[in-house]
């Protein structure tokens, strides 16, 4: 059913109906779920304040619970980074793709909480949104670098930690940044307004479930499925981690046995400064590597990658109510527009605003 999209006024939309023999076998015992796979146009998500925004191609919906109760629903243009053929190649778009996400996922909070009537929220505006990203920047840059080679020097300093240029230094630093990264996760998980936001990350991966699952995908489907999912943006932060804490222990002392500043201060600053630089490389082979873990039919070598990424969700995830999903199916239904692969969307009453063509 073709959408109507009006600008400002309010719309309402209905439901939408909207070469030896064993690898032979288990090729075609794979092929059903790559023929499928293949067919499924790729669907995105984030959660964000009492919603979820859903991304497809160029353009992503934002469906958002209003306090009166009904599911309002934005379409906008992504923003993207990636529209140069070059950055498109793999091993190149890691790095963009990591920034259009975080400028898009901004946008959209700013956009979830005008929905849910915050009297102080706009529409954010460009220099706002620079200065959002710097320092969103800036506390990841304080949380998992600064911070860990902190605390590294002073196990340095208490004696069971080598120097920068050894191993130990690198490994004490990549433990106290898992330490970090967990134990943030972990508590902000008690707080209210955050546990709702994991309810809905839960319904974003299980409305993706169901739609590539196939068949009819409404409220009872998704529910049956998994809270987790192997594309999910928290595997991509844990690939990041445990790439740069490899790369760190490897490139880190190759680059202090060619230059090495005399000063102490200039040695560490020098050495803060190659990590941020790495952050360019490390994004790029953790987005490559969740893109081949995401292709992975089955298998031990799925099970290693994928398995450490799903236990994570478990924390960023939880099981969402009926009307969470209910919110999550209008995202989805909104992202796609016509290009639904035959299947058919069910959703609840939903009010489309403030539309933008991407």
């Amino acid at each position: 059913m073709a959408a109507v999209f009006l600008p400002c006024p309010l719309s309402r939309k209905g439901p939408m109906m909207s070469k030896p023999a064993s690898q032979i076998l288990r090729s075609l015992r794979r092929l059903p779920a790559l023929l499928l796979r293949s067919a499924c146009p790729i669907v995105g998500g984030q959660a964000v304040m009492e919603g979820i925004m859903m991304r497809h191609g160029e353009g992503y919906a934002l469906a958002a619970r209003h306090p009166s109760g009904d599911i309002v629903v934005e379409r906008f243009p992504w923003f993207s980074l990636t529209r140069h053929p070059l950055l498109k190649k793999p091993f190149l778009r890691g790095f963009p793709v990591l920034l259009e996400t975080l400028v898009n996922g901004i946008k959209a909070l700013n956009r979830s909480a005008i929905v849910q009537g915050d009297e102080d929220e706009t529409p954010i505006s460009g220099p706002q949104l620079m200065l959002t990203m710097l320092l969103a920047l800036f506390m990841a840059v304080l949380l998992f670098v600064v911070a860990p080679h902190g605390l590294s020097l002073l196990m340095q300093a208490l004696g069971v930690g080598g120097g920068v240029e050894g191993l130990t230094f690198h490994l004490w630093d990549g433990f106290y940044k898992c330490c970090i990264f967990m134990g943030y996760i972990w508590l902000i998980s008690f707080v209210p307004d955050i546990r709702r936001v994991f309810q809905y990350h839960g319904a974003e991966h299980k409305t993706i479930h169901a739609f590539e699952n196939g068949g009819i995908v409404d409220v009872m489907a998704a529910a049956g499925m998994s809270r987790l999912h192997p594309r999910c943006g928290t595997t991509f932060l844990l690939f990041v981690i445990c790439i740069s804490i490899i790369l760190h222990a490897v490139l880190v002392p190759a680059l202090l046995h060619i230059y090495t500043p005399q000063n102490v201060l200039a040695k560490h600053a020098l050495t803060i400064a190659f990590k941020l630089l790495l952050v360019i490389p490390i994004s790029a082979l953790a987005y490559e590597l969740i893109r081949y873990a995401a292709r992975l039919s089955g298998g031990p070598w799925a099970s290693v990658l994928r398995t450490p990424g799903l236990i994570l969700q478990r924390l960023t995830t939880a099981e969402p109510d009926k009307a969470q999903i209910e919110v999550a199916l209008a995202a989805l239904r909104e992202a796609l527009g016509e290009e639904t692969a035959g299947r058919e969307i069910r959703t609840a009453d939903y009010i489309v605003r403030s539309v933008e063509r991407p």
